[in-house]
Protein backbone atom coordinates (compact mmCIF):
# COMPACT_ATOMS: atom_id res chain seq x y z
CA UNK A 1 0.00 0.00 0.00
CA UNK A 2 1.06 3.34 -1.22
CA UNK A 3 -0.01 6.32 1.77
CA UNK A 4 1.22 9.86 0.60
CA UNK A 5 1.69 11.69 3.97
CA UNK A 6 1.84 15.57 2.78
CA UNK A 7 -1.03 16.72 0.56
CA UNK A 8 -3.39 19.69 1.21
CA UNK A 9 -6.51 20.45 1.23
CA UNK A 10 -8.42 24.25 0.84
CA UNK A 11 -12.38 24.52 1.62
CA UNK A 12 -14.04 25.46 -0.81
CA UNK A 13 -16.11 28.19 1.13
CA UNK A 14 -14.04 30.40 4.32
CA UNK A 15 -14.36 32.17 6.04
CA UNK A 16 -16.91 30.08 7.79
CA UNK A 17 -20.89 31.59 7.55
CA UNK A 18 -20.81 33.42 11.13
CA UNK A 19 -17.12 34.21 11.63
CA UNK A 20 -17.02 37.13 9.50
CA UNK A 21 -12.86 38.65 9.18
CA UNK A 22 -11.85 40.48 11.93
CA UNK A 23 -9.10 41.98 10.39
CA UNK A 24 -6.81 41.91 7.70
CA UNK A 25 -5.09 38.33 8.66
CA UNK A 26 -8.06 36.77 8.10
CA UNK A 27 -7.10 33.91 4.83
CA UNK A 28 -11.04 33.80 2.63
CA UNK A 29 -11.48 32.61 -0.79
CA UNK A 30 -12.62 34.50 -3.59
CA UNK A 31 -14.10 32.14 -6.39
CA UNK A 32 -13.34 33.59 -10.03
CA UNK A 33 -14.47 30.76 -12.23
CA UNK A 34 -16.42 27.50 -11.38
CA UNK A 35 -13.84 25.32 -10.39
CA UNK A 36 -11.01 27.86 -9.62
CA UNK A 37 -10.64 30.28 -6.76
CA UNK A 38 -7.96 32.68 -5.44
CA UNK A 39 -6.96 32.25 -1.87
CA UNK A 40 -6.98 35.71 -0.38
CA UNK A 41 -4.24 36.51 2.69
CA UNK A 42 -3.83 40.07 3.81
CA UNK A 43 -5.88 41.33 1.21
CA UNK A 44 -3.92 39.59 -1.34
CA UNK A 45 -3.96 37.03 -4.13
CA UNK A 46 -1.76 34.53 -2.18
CA UNK A 47 -2.45 31.16 -4.70
CA UNK A 48 -4.74 30.07 -7.05
CA UNK A 49 -6.47 26.74 -6.93
CA UNK A 50 -8.24 24.12 -8.67
CA UNK A 51 -11.02 22.54 -7.00
CA UNK A 52 -9.26 19.46 -6.41
CA UNK A 53 -8.04 20.91 -3.74
CA UNK A 54 -11.61 20.29 -2.23
CA UNK A 55 -13.64 18.42 -5.11
CA UNK A 56 -12.83 14.88 -3.57
CA UNK A 57 -14.28 12.71 -6.50
CA UNK A 58 -11.43 14.29 -8.48
CA UNK A 59 -9.38 13.68 -6.05
CA UNK A 60 -9.81 9.81 -6.06
CA UNK A 61 -9.65 9.60 -9.81
CA UNK A 62 -6.34 11.93 -9.99
CA UNK A 63 -5.01 9.04 -6.90
CA UNK A 64 -5.90 6.58 -9.81
CA UNK A 65 -3.69 7.87 -12.40
CA UNK A 66 -0.64 6.04 -13.55
CA UNK A 67 1.51 9.34 -12.93
CA UNK A 68 0.45 9.59 -9.49
CA UNK A 69 -0.99 6.11 -8.19
CA UNK A 70 -1.71 6.07 -4.50
CA UNK A 71 -4.00 3.69 -2.28
CA UNK A 72 -4.06 6.63 0.23
CA UNK A 73 -3.54 10.12 1.30
CA UNK A 74 -2.89 11.85 4.29
CA UNK A 75 -4.97 15.33 4.21
CA UNK A 76 -3.62 18.64 5.98
CA UNK A 77 -4.54 21.96 5.72
CA UNK A 78 -2.80 24.33 3.02
CA UNK A 79 -0.23 25.67 5.73
CA UNK A 80 -1.14 29.65 5.31
CA UNK A 81 -4.67 28.60 6.96
CA UNK A 82 -3.49 27.83 9.40
CA UNK A 83 -3.04 31.87 9.77
CA UNK A 84 -1.49 32.09 13.57
CA UNK A 85 -1.46 36.17 13.63
CA UNK A 86 -5.26 35.84 14.37
CA UNK A 87 -6.44 36.80 17.64
CA UNK A 88 -6.50 33.31 20.09
CA UNK A 89 -10.00 33.09 19.57
CA UNK A 90 -10.52 33.86 16.49
CA UNK A 91 -7.70 31.35 15.38
CA UNK A 92 -9.46 28.92 17.66
CA UNK A 93 -13.01 28.94 15.90
CA UNK A 94 -10.99 28.85 12.43
CA UNK A 95 -9.18 25.58 13.58
CA UNK A 96 -12.44 24.19 14.50
CA UNK A 97 -14.20 24.85 11.39
CA UNK A 98 -11.13 23.60 9.28
CA UNK A 99 -11.27 20.34 11.45
CA UNK A 100 -15.08 19.44 10.44
CA UNK A 101 -14.18 20.45 6.88
CA UNK A 102 -11.55 17.82 6.90
CA UNK A 103 -14.41 15.09 9.18
CA UNK A 104 -16.51 15.64 5.76
CA UNK A 105 -13.64 15.27 3.32
CA UNK A 106 -12.09 12.06 4.90
CA UNK A 107 -15.94 10.25 5.39
CA UNK A 108 -15.93 10.58 1.92
CA UNK A 109 -14.15 7.55 1.27
CA UNK A 110 -12.74 6.67 4.38
CA UNK A 111 -10.96 3.63 3.39
CA UNK A 112 -8.92 6.42 0.91
CA UNK A 113 -8.37 9.41 3.19
CA UNK A 114 -6.38 9.97 6.57
CA UNK A 115 -6.44 13.71 8.28
CA UNK A 116 -4.50 15.80 9.96
CA UNK A 117 -6.42 18.86 12.20
CA UNK A 118 -5.76 22.29 12.83
CA UNK A 119 -4.88 23.82 16.47
CA UNK A 120 -4.45 27.72 17.27
CA UNK A 121 -0.69 27.48 18.23
CA UNK A 122 -0.59 31.34 19.11
CA UNK A 123 -2.02 30.27 22.38
CA UNK A 124 -0.88 27.05 23.81
CA UNK A 125 -3.52 26.32 26.52
CA UNK A 126 -6.55 26.40 23.41
CA UNK A 127 -4.16 24.25 21.32
CA UNK A 128 -4.12 21.73 23.77
CA UNK A 129 -7.80 21.84 24.69
CA UNK A 130 -7.86 21.53 20.84
CA UNK A 131 -6.03 18.58 20.17
CA UNK A 132 -8.62 16.78 22.52
CA UNK A 133 -11.09 17.26 20.32
CA UNK A 134 -9.25 16.07 17.19
CA UNK A 135 -8.80 12.90 18.70
CA UNK A 136 -12.57 12.70 19.49
CA UNK A 137 -13.55 13.50 16.01
CA UNK A 138 -11.60 10.78 14.70
CA UNK A 139 -8.90 13.00 12.82
CA UNK A 140 -5.12 11.33 12.87
CA UNK A 141 -3.20 13.78 13.94
CA UNK A 142 -2.36 17.81 13.50
CA UNK A 143 -0.54 20.03 11.10
CA UNK A 144 1.35 22.57 12.72
CA UNK A 145 4.13 25.51 11.53
CA UNK A 146 8.28 25.36 11.90
CA UNK A 147 7.27 28.76 13.51
CA UNK A 148 4.63 30.65 15.60
CA UNK A 149 5.03 34.55 14.54
CA UNK A 150 8.81 34.37 14.52
CA UNK A 151 9.12 32.14 17.59
CA UNK A 152 10.72 28.57 17.30
CA UNK A 153 8.56 25.68 17.89
CA UNK A 154 11.55 24.41 20.10
CA UNK A 155 10.75 27.54 22.53
CA UNK A 156 9.53 26.36 26.26
CA UNK A 157 6.43 28.16 26.08
CA UNK A 158 5.44 25.41 23.37
CA UNK A 159 6.45 22.45 25.57
CA UNK A 160 3.20 22.21 27.20
CA UNK A 161 1.52 21.53 23.75
CA UNK A 162 3.90 18.90 22.68
CA UNK A 163 3.52 17.29 26.31
CA UNK A 164 -0.34 16.93 25.64
CA UNK A 165 0.15 15.76 22.35
CA UNK A 166 2.93 12.98 23.74
CA UNK A 167 -0.12 12.28 26.38
CA UNK A 168 -3.00 12.12 23.83
CA UNK A 169 -1.02 10.02 21.71
CA UNK A 170 -1.80 12.63 18.49
CA UNK A 171 0.86 12.98 15.70
CA UNK A 172 2.46 15.98 14.70
CA UNK A 173 3.46 16.83 11.17
CA UNK A 174 5.41 20.35 11.03
CA UNK A 175 5.14 21.94 7.84
CA UNK A 176 7.97 24.72 6.74
CA UNK A 177 6.79 28.52 7.61
CA UNK A 178 6.97 31.94 6.11
CA UNK A 179 10.60 32.24 7.22
CA UNK A 180 11.43 35.39 9.23
CA UNK A 181 14.58 36.73 7.68
CA UNK A 182 12.96 37.54 3.87
CA UNK A 183 15.50 40.65 3.84
CA UNK A 184 18.42 38.63 4.07
CA UNK A 185 17.75 36.43 0.54
CA UNK A 186 18.69 38.77 -2.29
CA UNK A 187 16.61 37.79 -5.78
CA UNK A 188 12.70 37.40 -7.14
CA UNK A 189 10.01 36.64 -4.60
CA UNK A 190 9.86 32.81 -5.89
CA UNK A 191 13.20 32.14 -3.67
CA UNK A 192 11.28 32.28 -0.55
CA UNK A 193 9.99 28.88 -1.56
CA UNK A 194 13.32 27.72 -2.91
CA UNK A 195 15.73 29.20 -0.30
CA UNK A 196 13.89 30.30 2.58
CA UNK A 197 11.40 27.55 2.86
CA UNK A 198 14.22 24.68 3.44
CA UNK A 199 16.25 26.99 6.02
CA UNK A 200 13.03 27.53 8.32
CA UNK A 201 12.36 23.78 8.50
CA UNK A 202 15.98 23.01 9.37
CA UNK A 203 15.69 25.49 12.37
CA UNK A 204 12.60 24.45 13.27
CA UNK A 205 13.45 20.99 13.47
CA UNK A 206 16.69 22.00 15.10
CA UNK A 207 14.82 23.55 17.69
CA UNK A 208 13.10 20.99 18.92
CA UNK A 209 15.97 19.29 19.72
CA UNK A 210 17.89 21.86 21.05
CA UNK A 211 15.07 22.90 22.77
CA UNK A 212 14.80 19.50 24.56
CA UNK A 213 11.19 19.07 23.37
CA UNK A 214 12.31 15.21 22.07
CA UNK A 215 13.85 14.78 25.58
CA UNK A 216 10.73 15.49 27.40
CA UNK A 217 8.51 13.68 25.00
CA UNK A 218 9.96 10.32 23.95
CA UNK A 219 7.10 9.06 22.75
CA UNK A 220 5.93 11.91 20.63
CA UNK A 221 5.87 11.22 17.09
CA UNK A 222 6.68 14.05 14.90
CA UNK A 223 7.30 14.01 11.10
CA UNK A 224 8.91 17.23 9.78
CA UNK A 225 8.00 18.30 5.84
CA UNK A 226 10.31 18.44 2.93
CA UNK A 227 13.13 15.82 4.52
CA UNK A 228 13.52 18.54 7.21
CA UNK A 229 14.81 21.29 4.99
CA UNK A 230 18.52 21.66 5.35
CA UNK A 231 18.52 20.06 8.59
CA UNK A 232 20.41 16.83 7.51
CA UNK A 233 23.46 19.11 5.86
CA UNK A 234 23.75 21.08 9.47
CA UNK A 235 23.56 17.55 11.47
CA UNK A 236 26.64 16.50 11.05
CA UNK A 237 28.78 19.33 12.44
CA UNK A 238 25.70 19.44 15.37
CA UNK A 239 27.27 16.56 16.07
CA UNK A 240 30.82 17.38 15.93
CA UNK A 241 30.04 20.46 18.25
CA UNK A 242 27.93 18.12 21.10
CA UNK A 243 31.14 15.85 21.33
CA UNK A 244 33.61 18.16 21.02
CA UNK A 245 32.00 20.84 23.71
CA UNK A 246 31.44 19.74 27.28
CA UNK A 247 28.68 22.68 27.88
CA UNK A 248 26.70 21.38 24.23
CA UNK A 249 26.38 17.58 25.98
CA UNK A 250 25.81 19.43 29.40
CA UNK A 251 22.65 20.68 27.56
CA UNK A 252 21.51 18.49 25.77
CA UNK A 253 21.89 14.55 27.34
CA UNK A 254 22.37 12.57 23.95
CA UNK A 255 23.59 13.41 20.87
CA UNK A 256 21.54 15.36 17.97
CA UNK A 257 21.42 12.49 15.88
CA UNK A 258 19.38 10.11 18.52
CA UNK A 259 16.66 12.64 18.82
CA UNK A 260 17.21 13.72 14.54
CA UNK A 261 16.13 9.78 14.37
CA UNK A 262 13.36 9.78 16.96
CA UNK A 263 11.21 12.38 14.11
CA UNK A 264 10.05 11.06 11.24
CA UNK A 265 10.79 13.04 7.64
CA UNK A 266 8.67 13.05 3.91
CA UNK A 267 10.75 12.43 1.39
CA UNK A 268 10.32 15.35 -1.06
CA UNK A 269 13.54 16.33 -2.30
CA UNK A 270 14.93 17.19 -5.50
CA UNK A 271 17.81 15.39 -5.96
CA UNK A 272 18.13 11.51 -5.06
CA UNK A 273 21.39 11.71 -3.32
CA UNK A 274 20.19 13.82 -0.70
CA UNK A 275 17.29 11.43 -0.59
CA UNK A 276 20.12 8.54 0.08
CA UNK A 277 21.72 10.60 2.99
CA UNK A 278 18.24 10.72 4.85
CA UNK A 279 17.86 7.51 4.66
CA UNK A 280 20.81 6.29 5.62
CA UNK A 281 20.74 8.92 8.20
CA UNK A 282 18.03 8.10 10.09
CA UNK A 283 16.63 5.00 8.77
CA UNK A 284 13.98 3.74 5.95
CA UNK A 285 11.47 3.46 8.78
CA UNK A 286 11.81 6.85 9.80
CA UNK A 287 11.38 8.18 5.93
CA UNK A 288 7.63 8.68 4.34
CA UNK A 289 6.77 9.19 1.17
CA UNK A 290 4.97 12.79 0.56
CA UNK A 291 3.94 14.88 -2.79
CA UNK A 292 2.65 18.35 -1.48
CA UNK A 293 -0.21 17.32 -4.15
CA UNK A 294 -2.06 19.26 -5.22
CA UNK A 295 0.50 21.75 -5.61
Amino acid sequence: MIIDVHTHIVPEHFPPVGLRPAGEHWPYMAHVTPGQANVMVAGRVFRTVLNRCWDMPRRLREMAEPQYAVDRQVLSPMPELLAYRLEPQDGHDLARYLNEVLIRMMEQAPERFYALGAVPLQDVELAAAELERVKALGLHGVEILSNVNGKSIGEPAFLPFFQAAETLGVPIFVHDQHPTFMDRIIGPRLLENAVGFPLEGALGLASVITGKVMEACPRLRLCFSHGGGTFMQLLPRMENAWHKTPAFREWLPRSPVTYARQCFYDDIFFDHRTLRYLLDTVGTSQVLIGSDYPF
